[in-house]
């Protein structure tokens, strides 16, 4: 088998596994108990934090992390606490027509309480204009959210430019950076955000367990209530093995991100061999990270190459795990460069685990399939 769909979820490492493993058997107890065996279970939570922490530059007195069940919880809880926390519904919000489903729906909801959301579009190369952002920042202007690496394309914004032009235009509008696709893949400074979020599954922890991070002056309000754990901001018993996995996945990949990024790197260039072996083949977005190749296949459904390369044992997407049963083509691709091309991107993502090799026998495969599949595509 080869796995080229690690945007939608990583395996879970061994290390991983028998973090969470060790939870459920041995240190089992609730982190909220009086008893010294409940205590050695708040040391594990205590012990992530640190780590998921650290591992963004933001272990400080300044900064609180909220675990959560994963980043669709995370960037819903970062947006609407926010926009509850300032009783502000009807002022300004700034984000981007290509964030995740989980961004975009938020957004819904706070316009149809009569917030004034602005959408920005990126331009042809797949990136957001920070000139444009720069115009669309008001007095009035609450929230901006927008993602560091975008889920299907792979294409990467500058967090730290983009919250210096926000402060600059004003010190008083917040900025969430949706961290999912960055998160130990590339170097975050979280210092650079007033609000992060970031999940386990993309990393080889396990589903389920998710953080959002945020600084301590922001008032937020809970989304879910009945409890005092974690400050009253998340109440209800803490998910302690996906957090002591979560804990163990960012401890051994954060030291070694320049080292993957190099792998990943080498796989993504021979995966790319396939456009000077096949003509029709288009690369979409330019700046893009080493672990996600969004192409398309001119003269085919993505949805059916999908299904031809899953017969070969070749796992890929068609775009965001969250939004795959859509009954339109309406992902990423098709928002920036239009339905044809959108219909006909195969979004290819990888990890750390995955090998040059793999990325041959993948071009040998698409090098075999895709004449064929073109001849007998419907018209």
């Amino acid at each position: 088998m080869i796995y080229f769909d690690n945007a939608s979820t990583t395996k879970t490492s061994q290390k991983s596994a028998e973090a969470a493993l060790k939870m459920m058997t041995e240190i089992y107890s609730n982190p909220s108990s009086l008893h010294s065996f409940g205590f050695d279970c708040e040391k594990v939570i205590t012990s992530s934090k640190e780590t998921i922490l650290k591992a963004l530059n933001v272990y400080d007195p300044e900064h609180i992390l909220l675990f959560t069940s994963g980043g669709t919880e995370a960037n819903n809880t970062a947006i609407l606490g926010i926009a509850e926390g300032r009783k502000r519904y009807g002022s300004h919000f700034i984000t981007t027509r290509i964030e995740h489903p989980s961004v975009a729906a938020a957004y819904k909801y706070l316009e149809g309480q009569g917030a004034e959301v602005t959408y920005l579009t990126p331009d042809l190369s797949g990136n957001i204009s920070l000139d444009e952002l720069k115009a669309s920042i008001r007095d009035d202007t609450v929230l901006v959210s927008l993602m560091a690496v975008n889920n299907e394309t792979g294409a990467i914004n500058d967090i730290k430019a983009i919250y210096e032009i926000i402060k600059e235009r004003n010190p008083d509008t917040l900025y969430h950076a949706d961290c999912v696709q960055a998160f130990c893949k590339h170097q975050i400074n979280g210092k650079y955000a007033d609000l992060i979020t970031v999940s386990a599954h993309k990393i080889f922890g396990t589903k389920g367990c998710g953080a959002l991070i945020f600084k301590k002056n922001l008032h937020l309000t809970p989304r879910i209530l009945g409890g005092e754990q974690q400050n009253a901001l998340r109440p209800g018993t803490e998910n302690t093995p996906g957090i002591a996995a979560f804990g163990e996945a960012v401890k051994n990949l954060a030291p070694e991100i320049n080292e993957n990024l190099e792998r990943v790197s080498a796989v993504k260039n021979h995966l790319l061999k396939i456009t000077e072996v096949l003509d029709g083949i288009i690369v979409n977005g330019e700046n893009t990270s080493p672990y996600i190749l969004n192409l398309s296949f001119e003269g085919l459904r993505g949805e059916v190459l999908l299904h031809a390369l899953e017969d070969k044992g070749i796992y890929v997407s068609t775009g965001s795990a969250c939004s795959s049963k859509a009954k339109k083509d309406d992902n990423t691709v098709a928002k920036i460069w239009g339905r044809e091309r959108g219909g006909s991107a195969v979004r290819f993502s990888f990890s750390s685990e995955n090998t040059v090799e793999e990325a041959d026998e993948a071009v040998k495969a698409l090098t075999e399939l895709v004449p064929v599949l073109r001849k007998f595509q419907r018209h």
